[in-house]
């Protein structure tokens, strides 16, 4: 019996991971709160673990939860003595009396899932929660992810997750966030806060920032999969689909940014015949579809684009490394940023060699926020022994490693100054 009993459960984990954000999605659209709908699809999912054992997994199952967790907003509006108008509204669209409500709700789930989904997005990344909240609370709803596995990911305390979600929720329902699809204007300067939360996921995923691995590709599957999502529910927004195909191509590079041992292997140095062309086809095709919308390219398509001049070049030396400057100046221009323009100076060297590099970084040693970046260090390490000056670059290359929190990260570099004493 046990065996049935745990594929059972893993179908059941299964299903959650596809429907736990439309289901908390519709939820939210009725109850008009957010923490009252994760906890009542918490419900139908416990309901499930209790009952599917026994009678199989149903041949809806997204319905069937939907199903469950309505009978427990009705039971909870009632116990509360909110049923006048709460009982009514879920009256309406739930009919208690009939015996296959769950087949009956596949329908309207499906006419209403793009807006639950939008929804549901963009109350998770609203600008009144901390970026952290915002991607805690997004990886929790929309990407069914666990506290645990939060916590895991990001390699911080599970208490201090579990904090964060409860906190965004009640920052959310005290700031009385209006739960619909923002419109116009403000869905304009609310989708940066989306985008901005999806791809710092996927970032730290593709390089994380500290442990002993180098990628967790996990977050960047999670990440992609939100835009995705994203990108067929907006798919008239440029930046969207430039975000989509950012993401695409950097994780074409997963399987040989990695070596055997677990080792970093940077840009230049990797097999591209490892490159996953099926990732790099889809990248370039939303890349397009960016474009076609028309006007100016935002800040992820404009990386995108650098993105996607890479994945073009068979060769590290075909690279067209003066169409990447242009498309770093248009994005310098466009969000100024010390960062951009040390990834600048990087294309420059590329370009007009070490030294014409070397100059953009100097501009950058007394930059305050950069004080504590180890790419800085890095980066000027790399262009030094470019030109031979070993001795100072094995100093940029150990401070690099001792800023670094990740720790293959900080081998690799001290690998890298440990060469330039040898040599």
């Amino acid at each position: 019996m046990t065996e049935p009993v745990n594929e059972t459960h893993r179908a059941i984990e299964a299903v959650w991971r596809i429907e736990s954000a439309r289901l908390i999605g519709g939820l939210v659209r009725i109850v008009r709160d957010v923490g009252l709908a994760e906890d009542l699809a918490q419900d139908a999912l416990v309901a499930a673990l209790e009952q599917w054992p026994e009678s199989g997994v149903p041949r809806n199952p997204g319905a069937w939860l939907m199903s469950t967790a309505r009978r427990r907003a009705i039971d909870h509006f009632r116990h509360r003595g909110m049923a006048d108008q709460k009982h009514e509204q879920l009256g309406r669209e739930f009919d208690e009396s009939q015996p296959d409500t769950a087949e009956s709700l596949v329908g309207d789930m499906d006419d209403d899932i793009s807006d639950d989904l939008l929804r549901l997005l963009f109350i998770a990344c609203h600008p009144v929660l901390s970026i952290e909240a915002r991607v805690a609370l997004t990886l929790r709803l929309l990407g069914g992810l666990t506290t645990t596995e939060i916590a895991r990911a990001f390699l911080v305390p599970e208490p201090t997750i579990a904090q964060r979600i409860v906190r965004a929720k009640r920052t959310l329902a005290e700031a009385r966030v209006p739960y619909e699809v923002p419109r116009g204007a403000d869905r304009a300067a609310r989708i940066t806060s989306v985008l901005g939360v999806i791809y710092l996921v996927f970032n730290e995923g593709y390089s994380a920032t500290a442990g002993d691995d180098w990628m967790r590709p996990a977050l960047c599957e999670d990440a992609l999969r939100l835009g995705r999502i994203l990108a067929g529910l907006a798919p008239d927004e440029a930046e969207v689909h430039g975000l989509v195909a950012l993401m695409e191509i950097q994780a074409s590079r997963s399987r040989a940014r990695v070596g055997p041992g677990g080792e970093p292997i940077l840009l230049m140095d990797q097999d591209r015949a490892r490159w996953d062309r099926l990732l790099i086809g889809r990248g370039l095709t939303a890349l397009a579809r960016a474009e076609a919308i028309g006007g100016s390219l935002g800040p992820y398509a404009l990386q995108a684009a650098i993105a996607a001049c890479h994945a073009r070049a068979l060769r590290p030396e075909d690279t067209d490394w003066p169409r990447i400057v242009a498309l770093y100046d248009a994005l310098s221009e466009l969000t100024p940023s010390p960062v951009i323009e040390l990834n600048r100076a990087v294309a420059i060297s590329m370009a007009d060699g070490p030294a014409a590099g070397l100059d953009v970084v100097a501009s950058l040693v007394d930059e305050p926020s950069l004080r504590g970046y180890h790419l800085l260090p890095a980066v000027r390490g790399d262009l030094l022994v470019k030109l031979g000056r070993l001795g100072e670059a094995r100093s940029e290359f150990e401070r690099a490693a001792f800023l670094t929190q990740n720790t293959r990260e900080r081998h690799l570099l001290l690998e890298r100054a440990a060469a330039c004493q040898q040599s």
